[in-house]
């Protein structure tokens, strides 16, 4: 970016913030609004990204660890798909810091000067406005792009966030591709954000699932908003975890979670928002009885749950007399 556009990005900035009515309208500027007057930054601050020490990093590391383990296949395959357009990939803790990365070899000086690189902390309340920090400040995902950046050092650079929840629903890390070619057009930074928030959906999966490796998990409802709704449920057919998604979907929360329920309360809901859950485990049963030959201890086995339970969702989906 030219040199005459950093020198009036701060004065951008301030005329914004001096508008309310654009300050409140925007959430970029209300991201500006609160690097200046809650973490009080300069537009024009020159200082580097802070960067952990080695001890500070490994215990961050050691806290996010096993999600950083079951997210390297995911980081593979997301920078097999962003890396020849000239991005890199970060996969940050909750407090905005790159854990692990992909990028090719060839641009690592450049993204190490910019500060995308493990151990740099990309928070909003050290480097303002940013991808990463303002994902983790609104808890969604976004893209940063450009001079939408607070500080002038970082308006080169575009960056494309998904916010990352656990198996208990918070949010504890965020994928982000970030590059600084200055040439992605608006098709472009739209197919990225779909790599990114694919990806990240698909790494919260895999940590709900070995989360509740000894449950069943079954799929909630599609209801167009992103993750799939995953639902976790003991041998006795009782609900003992759910993903964002699913807390969202059926207004669950931790006190509700804390005592286990059966799963067919959810399907009982005024809205019929249950339908697709029921039809869903109704098929499972069906064909675990099928492969079973109709044998319910068997098909009680495939499923992992009660000889009693098996029982009880033969009964409710009206599948018939076992033999």
């Amino acid at each position: 970016m030219g040199e005459t556009t950093k020198a009036h990005h701060a004065a951008r900035i301030y005329s914004t913030l001096s508008d309310g009515a654009s300050a409140a309208r925007s959430a970029v500027a209300a991201s500006w609004s609160r690097s200046v007057t809650q973490y009080g930054l300069d537009p024009d601050q020159h200082r580097p990204p802070h960067r952990l020490d080695s001890a500070a990093f490994n215990q961050a590391f050691a806290r996010t660890e096993r999600l950083v383990r079951l997210a390297q296949p995911t980081l593979d395959r997301l920078f097999e798909t962003v890396g020849d357009a000239g991005c890199c990939v970060l996969l940050t803790d909750r407090d905005g810091v790159p854990l692990d990365r992909r990028g090719a070899a060839g641009d690592d000086a450049d993204f190490l000067d910019l500060g995308l690189w493990t151990g740099m902390v990309w928070s909003e309340a050290s480097e303002g406005t940013n991808g990463v920090g303002t994902c983790l400040a609104e808890g969604r995902a976004l893209t940063i792009h450009r001079d939408q950046h607070f500080l002038t050092r970082n308006i080169g650079l575009s960056c494309t966030v998904s916010p990352i929840w656990d198996a208990e629903g918070r949010l504890v890390a965020t994928l982000d591709v970030s590059t600084c070619r200055a040439d992605l057009t608006p098709t472009m930074l739209r197919l990225i954000a779909t790599a990114a928030n694919e990806a990240a959906h698909g790494i919260e999966a895999r940590h709900f699932r070995e989360t509740f490796s000894h449950a069943r998990v079954m799929l909630g409802p599609d209801l167009g908003k992103g993750a799939a709704g995953l639902i976790a449920v003991d041998r006795e057919d009782l609900v003992i975890g759910a993903n964002r998604a699913a807390r969202l979907a059926y207004g669950l929360t931790d006190a509700r979670l804390g005592s286990p329920f059966p799963a067919s309360d959810l399907f009982e809901g005024p809205d019929g928002s249950g339908e697709d859950l029921i039809t869903a485990e109704r098929g499972a049963v069906q064909r675990a009885l099928s492969r079973a030959k109709g044998n319910v201890s068997a098909a009680a086995r495939l499923l992992g749950v009660s000889r009693a339970t098996m029982h009880r969702k033969i009964a409710r989906f009206g599948l018939g007399r076992s033999h």
